[in-house]
C-alpha cells in the first residue's frame, strides 16, 4: 500500500489535473490516513468539481469522520450530475439508514439494484437492512474484473491487456512484470489522463483525433488505443512481435472491449 501511495502521489504531483487522485485518495482513505485523504479530496474537488467520483470520494472520507451530514450533501451532489451513481446511492442508503429512515433507504437501494442488478451486495444490503442490521458503509467501486469476461477468445488473453476507464479504475485485464509481480494498479494509475492529454496534444498539432499510439521498447513493445473517449486499453507483448502485428492484436482487443463496454 505504501508503495502504491508514493507511486500515485508522483504520478499527480506531476500532473495535477490527472484523475488518479481517485486513487491516491481512496488509497490514503482505506490505510486511515483520513486527514491526507480529505485534502486530496478537497484539491481533486477544486480542479473537477462536475465529478461525480470526486464527490463519491469525499463523502466517503466524511462518513468515516463521521461527518454525515457533509457526507450527505456530497453524495447527494454526485446524484445530481450522475443519477445512476451507485457508489452515491449506495451511501445515501447508509445515511438515510442510520437516521432512521428505512423507507428512503431501501428505495436508494432498490434504485441501485436496477443499475447494477449482478451486484449481490446490493441484495446482501437490503436483505440487512430489512432484518434491522445496518447496511455496510459504501466502499470505492471495485472494476477489477476477469479478462476472459473482456477479451474472452482473444490471443493471449489472460495477459499483457488492461483495459481502464478515465479515472484510472481496472475495468478488465491485468499486467505483471519480468519478475512475475502485479503491476495492474500501479500502471492503471500512470495511464490515468494519458487518453485526455494525447487528445489535447492531437488537436494542438493539427492531427485530428488520435487512433491509437504504438512504442518499441527493450524488453516489450506497447500499443495505446481507447475503445470508448473514456477508456483506454493497453496492449503489451514481447520484443520479438513486430509492430504490425501488434497493431493488428490492438485492433481486436479494442473492438472486443468496445462491444463489452457498451453491453455495461
Amino acid at each position: 500500500m505504501g508503495d502504491d501511495i508514493r507511486a500515485l502521489s508522483a504520478q499527480l504531483a506531476q500532473d495535477p489535473q490527472s484523475l488518479v487522485f481517485l486513487r491516491l485518495g481512496e488509497a490514503l482513505r482505506r490505510k486511515g490516513q483520513l486527514d491526507a485523504a480529505l485534502r486530496v479530496a478537497v484539491n481533486g474537488l477544486e480542479r473537477h468539481p462536475h465529478l461525480a467520483d470526486a464527490h463519491d470520494l469525499y463523502a466517503r472520507i466524511l462518513t468515516d469522520k463521521r461527518d454525515y451530514e457533509r457526507a450527505f450533501d456530497e453524495w447527494d451532489m454526485a446524484v445530481r450530475i450522475a443519477p445512476h451513481h451507485t457508489g452515491a446511492l449506495k451511501g445515501l442508503a447508509f445515511l438515510y439508514f442510520k437516521v432512521g429512515d428505512l423507507e428512503q433507504a431501501e428505495a436508494h437501494l432498490e434504485q441501485a439494484r436496477k443499475v447494477e442488478p449482478d451486484d449481490a451486495s446490493i441484495d446482501q444490503a437490503i436483505a440487512m437492512m430489512r432484518k434491522g442490521a445496518a447496511p455496510p458503509a459504501p466502499t470505492a467501486p471495485t472494476a477489477a474484473l476477469d479478462e476472459a469476461r473482456v477479451f474472452a477468445g482473444l490471443e493471449g488473453a489472460n495477459e499483457g491487456l488492461l483495459l481502464i476507464d478515465g479515472a484510472g479504475r481496472v475495468l478488465g485485464g491485468a499486467l505483471k512484470d519480468k519478475a512475475g509481480a502485479d503491476v495492474t494498479d500501479t500502471v492503471a494509475a500512470y495511464l490515468a489522463g494519458v487518453s485526455q492529454e494525447a487528445a489535447r496534444t492531437a488537436k494542438l498539432v493539427g492531427l485530428g483525433a488520435w487512433m491509437g499510439l504504438s512504442a518499441e521498447g527493450q524488453h516489450g513493445n506497447v500499443h495505446l488505443a481507447h475503445p470508448t473517449p473514456d477508456a483506454l486499453l493497453l496492449v503489451v507483448r514481447e520484443r520479438g512481435m513486430p509492430l504490425g502485428r501488434l497493431a493488428i492484436l490492438a485492433q481486436r482487443a479494442t473492438a472486443m472491449a468496445r462491444r463489452w463496454l457498451e453491453k455495461q
